[in-house]
């Protein structure tokens, strides 16, 4: 998530009125436009209009965003869409940028589409429903069926509402225990009508003869519940998960704009606060390669640990943290430390019975050609916190091997690590978050 990342407490915002929903977003792309901070009645109307009008003759781009408290996700008004092929005729990956506020730190977020053997397309985690990406699902030549929201968290189901209207006709599917705060507000509020809820190995779903699922539903974190639905597509044996795992690529993603790229490698107040004491030079930003790479791996950097230990020279931390499959620190801390049995349960029935051999994120690389003991390996953290006893249960000599590459792979440098524990600290000590759980329940 950025909070992409998955957080166990996402915020929101009040959209919209659907009325201005709906007029937003079908409008066309917009070069640019500025909107003042303060509208009344009168204005707001006036401004609509504008940025209707002149989304008119772009390129399909256009999307107003302003929700999210108190860190909307941008970009605000223009997003663009990649789309790739995953697996030939069967499997296709829907890429845009995803910012976090007003800041100059950027990710990707994925909407994966499935074709199933009836000629309709399963739609996984959708994104923002431009003219540009509506156009590239059509291109497919496939009605929609199915739009699925795997999980609580906000950056996915926001879209879910808008994307449906879209396709009017396609049965909407939810993730449990939805939520929201500081609010509580029900799906219709985003939008959302007439869903159907995922269910743990739900052998009555009408895509299960093909895809499977697999629910970690968590209450116990603080809150509200971390919740997941993980999906197996059979026939390809691909893995779809949300946030479970993350594989940062060395390159940053297509979608990720120069602008953006070029925005945080510029040292401003964050390198400033972040540079280890270290002069930092006022220089300007010039394009280039090297300009780039830094600003992804700030980028990545401040996506995973919120406060890394220096910005100023990214590329220890980053090659640490980069072209290997990991638990991204923040929902390893904040989420998967607090309740390992059930995650731990939840990944030992994944590797039991699903036989994938590549993984779909919602975030970062895709896909990821990795084993199923690559991906326990990922989640070899959680036997420290569950004990001596759990990994005894647990006789095979590869699970121990890969539980102690896990380890080793989830040492995360500890400097980096430092804002991200005393961040899980203090939300512990005001009942945000619960203590890390350790051992096996009776």
């Amino acid at each position: 998530m950025v909070a992409a990342i998955a957080v166990p407490s996402p915020t929101y915002s009040p959209l919209p009125s659907r009325e201005l929903n709906s007029a937003l977003f079908s409008a066309s792309p917009l070069k640019a436009v500025s909107l003042p901070v303060k509208l009344n009645r009168r204005k707001a109307r006036n401004e609509v209009r504008l940025i209707v009008a002149a989304a008119a003759g772009g390129g399909g781009r256009f999307y107003f965003n302003f929700t999210g408290f108190p860190f909307p996700l941008g970009p605000f008004l223009n997003r663009r869409t990649l789309r790739y092929e995953a697996v030939k005729d069967t499997i296709w990956l829907f890429e845009q940028e995803q910012a976090l506020g007003f800041s100059s730190v950027s990710t990707n977020i994925r909407m994966t589409v499935i074709k199933l053997k009836s000629g309709g397309l399963f739609v996984h985690a959708p994104i923002a429903p431009t003219q540009e990406c509506i156009q590239l699902v059509k291109e497919l030549g496939c009605p929609v069926e199915y739009i699925v929201l795997p999980t609580f968290a906000y950056e996915h189901k926001i879209f879910v509402g808008p994307f449906s209207r879209k396709f009017p006709e396609a049965q909407v599917w939810v993730a449990p225990r939805q939520w929201s705060w500081p609010l509580n507000l029900p799906l219709e509020f985003f939008g959302v009508f007439r869903s159907k809820t995922l269910k743990d190995e739900d052998t009555s779903a009408p895509w299960a003869d093909e895809i499977e699922q697999k629910v970690l539903s968590c209450p116990e974190v603080g809150i509200g519940p971390y919740v997941e639905v993980a999906f197996y597509h059979k026939r390809t044996r691909t893995l779809l998960v949300t946030d479970a795992v993350i594989y940062v690529p060395r390159q940053p993603p297509e979608c990720i704009s120069k602008d953006s790229l070029l925005a945080s490698a510029k040292n401003g107040l964050a390198v400033k606060l972040l540079s280890k004491g270290k002069e930092v030079p006022e220089e300007p930003v010039v394009d280039n390669k090297t300009n780039r790479q830094k600003g992804w791996e700030r980028m990545v950097l401040q996506i995973l640990f919120l406060g890394p230990s220096n910005l100023l020279e990214p590329n220890a931390s980053f090659s640490q943290m980069s072209q290997k499959l990991i638990v991204s620190p923040i929902v390893k801390t904040l989420v998967f430390s607090k309740v390992p049995e059930k995650v731990r349960d939840w990944i030992d029935r994944i590797t039991q019975d699903w036989r994938f051999n590549r993984i779909i994120p919602a975030h970062f690389a895709a896909p990821i050609n990795v084993s199923r003991s690559d991906f326990l390996t990922a989640f070899g953290f959680l036997d420290d916190l569950l004990g001596e006893s759990y990994v005894a249960a647990r006789p095979s000599l590869s699970l121990l091997f890969m539980s102690l590459l896990g380890k080793a792979a989830s040492n995360f440098p500890p400097d980096d690590m430092r804002t991200l524990s005393s961040l899980d600290q203090f939300l512990v000590s005001v009942g945000a978050v619960k203590k890390t759980v350790s051992g096996r329940k009776k």
